[in-house]
């Protein structure tokens, strides 16, 4: 039996660190609306990635 392949990262550093500007910048812009808060949470998440 093969052993298993290792699992690929989706994205890469690169793509993280644009993906944590383009949340920020939604932040910035979108104080008001209602799902600013989970961006928030999503900002705090990508950080802890790298």
């Amino acid at each position: 039996m093969p052993a298993p392949a290792l699992a690929r990262p989706v994205f890469s550093t690169e793509d993280s660190r644009l993906i944590r500007r383009a949340v920020v910048e939604f932040i910035k812009n979108n104080q008001d609306d209602i799902e600013t808060p989970k961006f928030v949470n999503l900002h705090h998440r990508l950080g802890r990635m790298g």
